[in-house]
């Protein structure tokens, strides 16, 4: 993570509102299941939420917006719903493509691509070719993440490049480690969001969140709002963000 020299601030975090925007949405498969119907079809009425927030990003001043889709951890889950994730994520891609380029949405994968099925791949890499000129918002779909994996792969890329004597083990610092990171073109998070009463982190963005705010809201992902999105976007600048220091008395 990159620190200003004269704040100890992050780069890239904005004086007010938030630049950067990750979500943790959680609570599909509750929503679903109490309206007495299949954990899916949460998941279903989940993505359509996506739209909406990513929609009203620009409203709020948010340039970033990264969504946790799936886990390195939910291949736990049923094979059932394991299935019908991926397939929902196909079709949104399919669905979804042109309307984010026309209105200037930038897209990104990032997570380990290595057990996604190889249709699920090209579509995510054709998204991303599709969009990759448009600068309106750039939202990065977590899928197949998990914080400690990537801080891992990137461990081990690091090491490669020592062991091909392309760096020296004298170079390597904390800036060094995130140029190997999925997220080594973004800003990190200023404001995490976690929906669905939890209130724990779940092996995300751990890396690029050791200085972002955290929210945790009690609504369930398919009901979380724009407006809902916008107070918590607003009341993000009235905090206080110290980054390790201590602020000059009046």
């Amino acid at each position: 993570m990159a620190l200003d020299s004269k704040t100890d601030a992050p780069r890239g975090a904005g004086p007010a509102g938030p630049r950067h925007v990750a979500i943790i949405m959680d609570g599909n498969g509750r929503w679903a299941q109490m309206r007495g119907r299949p954990r899916l079809l949460g998941h279903h009425a989940g993505a359509k939420r996506v739209r909406e927030i990513v929609e009203a990003c620009p409203d709020y001043g948010v340039k970033y917006l990264t969504i946790f889709a799936f886990s390195t951890e939910n291949w736990k889950r049923t094979q059932s719903e394991v299935a019908g994730l991926m397939s929902l994520f196909r079709r949104y891609i399919q669905r979804e493509a042109q309307d984010l380029y026309r209105r200037g949405v930038r897209v990104r994968f990032i997570g380990d691509r290595i057990r996604l099925d190889h249709k699920l791949v090209t579509l995510m890499d054709d998204l991303e070719l599709l969009t990759s000129g448009n600068d309106r918002v750039h939202l990065t779909i977590a899928l197949n993440y998990g914080g400690r994996d990537e801080v891992t792969r990137a461990a081990k890329r690091l090491a490669y490049e020592i062991e091909m004597g392309r760096l020296s083990h004298k170079d390597v610092d904390a800036e060094t480690l995130a140029r190997f990171l999925d997220t080594h073109v973004l800003p990190d998070p200023d404001l995490v969001i976690r929906t669905s009463g939890e209130a724990r982190i779940s092996n995300f963005l751990l890396w690029q969140s050791a200085y972002a705010e955290y929210e945790f809201i009690d609504t369930l992902w398919p009901d979380f709002s724009a407006s809902e999105f916008g107070r918590i976007v607003q009341n993000y600048a009235a905090r206080d963000r110290r980054y390790g220091g201590v602020k000059a008395p009046a």
